[in-house]
């Protein structure tokens, strides 16, 4: 019977009381993953930084996309910061159960833990990020203004959507391993319409207006924008995406709950076969 599904509302509480174990779970990962490593947890900051660095080469420099975008490095830098949280919550999302078969099948618990907690890994490394961005950013000249302030609800908006999303894809994960190894061409197709590297607006401002309302409708550009406009001064209200906030708030709450409940009508099936 413990491996029978409960209702929605009771799996919510069991979720909930085992809260600290997900916390648990997240930090202990992410210092185990470090361990080998001789510079150990600063690859959590140097990762994204030699990203940065290896897109801003290609695309700020070879193909000449800072053109007409102020403050270009900062831009790029937030742009993937930000996408680099999302990316890395779905991918180890679809793996987290596949990967965790052991543990779901020695130990009870509601399996949303594990999907939850990678997010959560995924946020504490962000939060690391976020200290060498902000340095970068003053670095640059931008100066510390009252938006900065706007970047914790983008980002709780964000961990939002990105639990949902990585709750769908652990459940799709569970039954076809598959989507594991193709989830990384999907997620690069994403990047690259989601304005990483180059202001979308300049692509979709000759665009049909179908287009451009699809793409601005990206949740992750959405959420990119928010982060660069609560950090950079030159990214002001008027060249943000309608709607911004109604969006990002859509975003996180229809990811949220359709993730949460998709991956819950399945719980009864994990570590089976």
């Amino acid at each position: 019977m413990s491996n029978a599904r409960p209702p929605l509302r009771e799996y919510t509480r069991q979720l909930w009381a085992r809260r600290h174990f997900i916390t648990a779970f997240a930090t202990a990962r992410l210092t185990a993953m470090y361990t080998t490593a001789r510079l150990g947890q600063a690859w959590q900051v140097m990762t994204p930084l030699l990203n940065a660095a290896v897109y801003y080469l290609i695309f700020g420099i070879l193909l000449g996309t800072s053109r007409g975008t102020p403050n270009f490095i900062p831009y790029l830098c937030t742009g993937i910061f930000v996408f680099t949280f999302t990316q890395s919550a779905v991918l180890s999302g679809t793996r987290s159960i596949a990967d965790n078969l052991g543990l779901i099948r020695a130990l009870y618990f509601p399996r949303a833990c594990l999907p939850i907690a990678f997010t959560v890994i995924q946020l504490q490394q962000l939060v690391f990020s976020m200290g060498v961005l902000g340095a970068i950013v003053l670095l640059t000249g931008v100066p510390f203004t009252v938006n900065w302030f706007l970047i914790l609800p983008a980002l709780l908006l964000q961990s939002v959507f990105n639990a949902g999303l990585a709750m769908t894809m652990a459940r799709i994960g569970s039954k076809a391993t598959d989507t594991a190894q193709l989830m990384p061409f999907i997620l690069r197709t994403w990047m690259y319409v989601s304005g990483v590297f180059y202001n979308l607006s300049v692509f979709t401002a000759h665009a049909p207006h179908w287009v451009a309302r699809i793409l601005n409708c990206n949740p992750a550009l959405i959420y990119i924008e928010l982060m660069r406009h609560a950090l950079i001064d030159t990214v002001t209200s008027a060249s943000l995406p309608p709607h911004v906030w109604p969006l990002a708030a859509f975003w996180a709450v229809f990811a949220g709950i359709a993730g949460y409940v998709f991956f819950w009508k399945a719980e009864e099936e994990y570590g089976r076969g």
